[in-house]
């Protein structure tokens, strides 16, 4: 939970770095930020600004189930293992989103990411039975 936590915040200064660059060098309006709309905003801005917000998805599955795990005492070497996949799978989905963009690549890591999460549920409701 913690490398995704450190994920989240990594990307959200990515955006916010994006953000400062594009209103210096004049490609994007400050005014643009008031509603998030008004004007065209550069490729980096929006990319990183919705790699961010898939940031708060998905992954809030991954921080309830891993709770879970900890507050039922639950240790699973399986669990740890998908959930360091999980992690690893976000972290691509974050890098490709931001630097070269591939919808197909992008979708991969995604879809991985996912099953991770299903993997993490349904293995904490095997171990419960």
């Amino acid at each position: 939970m913690f490398f995704i936590s450190i994920l989240t915040i990594i990307v959200g200064l990515i955006a916010v770095r994006a953000r400062f660059i594009s209103i210096k060098s004049g490609q994007m309006s400050i005014e643009y930020l008031k509603l998030m709309q008004g004007q065209e905003a550069p490729e980096m801005v929006i990319r990183s600004t919705r790699c961010f917000n898939n940031l708060f998805e998905v992954p809030v599955l991954f921080y309830v189930v891993c709770t879970l795990y900890i507050a039922l005492g639950i240790e699973s070497f399986v669990a740890t293992v998908i959930a360091w996949l999980f992690a690893a799978f976000r972290l691509s989905q974050a890098f490709i989103h931001i630097y070269y963009n591939a919808v197909r690549h992008r979708m991969v890591a995604f879809g991985l990411s996912v099953l991770c999460v299903l993997l993490l549920w349904v293995n904490l409701v095997v171990v419960k039975l």
